[in-house]
Parts: C-alpha cells; sequence; structure tokens
C-alpha cells in the first residue's frame, strides 16, 4: 500500500514529478534543436503536436493493448507528457502576436495549434490500433 500524507498517494506524487522533470527536460532538448525564426513560434508548435500524437498512441496502449501498473498513465501521460507540451507559453506567446500587431501571425497561430493537435492525436490513435491490429493479425499466422 502506497504511503499517504495528507490523503495524497506519495507513490503518485513522486511519479508525476518524476515524470514532469523528464518531460520538461525533453521540451528544453526540443528548443534547442528547433531554431525559433519568424512569427510563428516553431519550438512550441512542435512540442505540443508530438506531445498530442504521442497521447493519442499512449491512450490507445494503455486502455487497449496493455494492462497497465496504475502509475504508468501518471508518470507518461500527466508527468513525462505533461511536462513535455506546454500550454502556458502557447498562451502566452498567442498573447505576445497579438499585442505586437501580428494579429494574422496570432489568431493562426491560435487556431492551427488547436487543430494540428487534434488532428496529431487522431493520427496517434489510428496508427497506434493500425500497428497494434498488423502485429495481432501477423502473430495469429505464426500459430
Amino acid at each position: 500500500m502506497a504511503a499517504r500524507v495528507a490523503g495524497v498517494d506519495a507513490a503518485l506524487l513522486g511519479i508525476i514529478a518524476l515524470g514532469g522533470a523528464i518531460g520538461a527536460e525533453a521540451r528544453y532538448a526540443m528548443s534547442l534543436w528547433v531554431p525559433h525564426h519568424g512569427s510563428i513560434p516553431w519550438q512550441t508548435l512542435a512540442v505540443n503536436v508530438i506531445g498530442c500524437f504521442l497521447i493519442g498512441v499512449l491512450m490507445v496502449c494503455i486502455t487497449e493493448i496493455w494492462v497497465a501498473h496504475r502509475l504508468l498513465r501518471p508518470f507518461l501521460g500527466v508527468g513525462i507528457l505533461g511536462g513535455f507540451t506546454t500550454m502556458s507559453t502557447y498562451a502566452v506567446e498567442v498573447r505576445t502576436l497579438l499585442e505586437s500587431g501580428r494579429v494574422g501571425a496570432g489568431l493562426a497561430y491560435l487556431g492551427g495549434t488547436v487543430v494540428a493537435g487534434l488532428i496529431s492525436v487522431l493520427l496517434g490513435v489510428s496508427a497506434t490500433r493500425w500497428v497494434s491490429e498488423t502485429a495481432r493479425r501477423l502473430g495469429a499466422g505464426d500459430e
């Protein structure tokens, strides 16, 4: 049984914090890899779209493929992917674009990020289901 402090599951809190640290480091690494140029903050857009894709993959894996440990979803989903993606930076960047008079770029970034994120989740879900089903069919042929 996990230790509880003031009604908080210490293992759950610890695993989310660990995952968040890993995710934040991965986001920082991505910011070094993807250069910032032009009106659109490509670094933030890239991490959020990649994070959405991975959330789609994760949700299929832990709800349809694996019997997951109770801490896996909080570690990967809330911790790592929550630390990797960044809605707060996205909101600040939209505001900065709008306040600097780049209204078209700001609105494109605002809407484009949401649309790209939703499409990425759907692609992650679809790709993972396709890979899983293909592997299942190939594995059934081995018997």
